[in-house]
């Protein structure tokens, strides 16, 4: 007899699984107590073995997607068993929330009235019985009343469905019982050509970096969850580096020397060297999209210019594609467009990383403000001469502080730090650049 294989608790803290990788495919023979499948938790990926012996007839979640717990992953049986009933009976669970989303149920529901709150409805749990690898009933929550009270009717996944997609609940014509917004109304509302864009979304501008998007982990998301519960809508830590200049300092007089009457500034060195180190370190050239990591191919570099009603950062595309010059030349155009106010939109929106300067205003050290959605800014101060010993010698170098703020929830401290290291070897040494 076909029974269902579900998300089992891999850890005390679990809420919920990621798929890693099935190690068994659809049609392999399972023994009783093999491993099937890789569950990435909250904690660490972890091992998922069958409760019993048989035929693994189908996936339903596939590697790389999450499920909750006690949803069901996949159908296991005997070879060519008719397990249609069974599907049916999935997908009719897909529709009822899990005691989880108890509140999102009630939130979904769309009052255009004061009326008392809807009743609500519940089939009895099951426990899996000694025969079967598991079965489970979840709370069924019924929205609302009748049609004519003013409420909309919507099932949990319906309504988050809706919300992620800037879809007005109102235009829908639901098909479940009594006119309840189901799944599938929504489905077909987004392939009948409906194409709404999130209010939450960052709009995509022309000319910006191409990017790729990944699921993120299980263990990422609670850490995001946690870190942001604990601190703030971004959980913010700093990390500070000193940068010997010296060299930097040669590279800029000797570029200087061969594009005369152009100029380029110590900023520019740092915007350069900054996009290639950024190229070495995708984590810290993506952007937190709630379930997803969004990695930019090159880095669009914002530069923070003072204006007289703020700041703005003009941002520099695909900066690691280009030299010193061209990109001395852009900064130069673009803060001067910025100081008159003739940006355009796309000119200032949508960088994958910033940097602030106020080392020629005199400041030594400073933080600076992440612009979401970017993981990290870069706050450099003033490189001063500084007495240090080098080879048992005492001498002077231009010693420079730089601090950057990162977004906890993509840059772990080991991450901004190889970051910083990066940076601060090809700045004290540009021959890196060549690597």
């Amino acid at each position: 007899m076909a029974n269902k294989i579900l998300m089992p608790k891999l850890s005390p803290t679990m809420e919920e699984g990621q798929i890693s990788s099935w190690v068994k495919a659809e049609g392999d023979t399972i023994e009783a107590n093999e491993t099937i499948a890789e569950v990435d938790t909250d904690k660490a990926t972890m091992e998922m073995t069958s409760l019993e012996a048989g035929t693994l007839l189908k996936i339903l979640i596939p590697a790389g997607e999450n499920a909750r717990l006690g949803q069901t992953i996949g159908i296991i049986g005997e070879k060519g068993e008719d397990i249609a009933a069974l599907l049916e009976e999935v997908s009719a669970e897909a529709e009822a929330p899990s005691p989880a989303s108890e509140t999102q149920s009630q939130e979904a529901e769309v009052l255009n009235t004061q009326d008392s709150a809807p009743g609500t409805t519940s089939s009895p749990s099951t426990s899996p019985s000694a025969s079967s690898s598991s079965t489970l009933r979840t709370q069924h929550s019924t929205l609302g009343t009748s049609s004519g009270n003013g409420r909309l009717l919507v099932s949990p996944i319906a309504a988050r469905m809706a919300s992620e997609n800037s879809i007005d609940l109102r235009s829908i014509a639901g098909s479940g019982p009594n006119g309840r917004i189901i799944k599938r109304d929504i489905e077909k509302a987004m392939s009948g050509g409906f194409r709404p864009v999130s209010l939450m979304q960052t709009v995509e501008v022309a000319g910006a970096s191409r990017f790729r998007e990944e699921n993120t982990s299980i263990m990422r998301r609670t850490i995001a969850k946690r870190l942001g519960e604990s601190i703030g809508p971004i959980p913010t830590f700093y990390l500070t580096v000193e940068i010997e200049m010296d060299n930097a300092f040669g590279l800029r007089k000797a570029i200087n020397e061969s594009i005369a009457p152009e100029k380029v500034s110590v900023n520019d060195i740092i915007v350069k060297i900054a996009a290639m180190s950024l190229m070495k370190h995708p984590l810290v050239n993506a952007s937190y999209r709630d379930e997803k990591i969004r990695f930019y191919e090159d880095a669009d570099i914002g530069v923070a210019v003072a204006i007289d009603e703020g700041l703005i950062t003009p941002i520099v595309r695909g900066a690691n594609k280009k030299g010193f010059a061209q990109i001395a030349r852009e900064i130069k155009e673009l803060a001067g467009r910025a100081r008159d106010k003739k940006l355009q939109p796309d000119e200032y929106t949508g960088a994958t990383f910033s940097i602030s300067n106020l080392g020629m205003l005199g400041i030594k050290e400073f933080t600076a403000i992440i612009n979401p959605p970017e993981a990290a800014i870069l706050a450099v101060g003033q490189a001063n001469p500084t007495v240090v010993v080098r080879d048992g010698q005492i001498t002077t170098r231009n010693i420079m502080g730089v601090t950057m703020s990162c977004d906890h929830r993509l840059v772990d401290g080991a991450t901004g730090a190889r970051f910083l290291q990066t940076l601060k070897g090809m700045l004290e040494n540009p021959a890196l650049l060549l690597i």
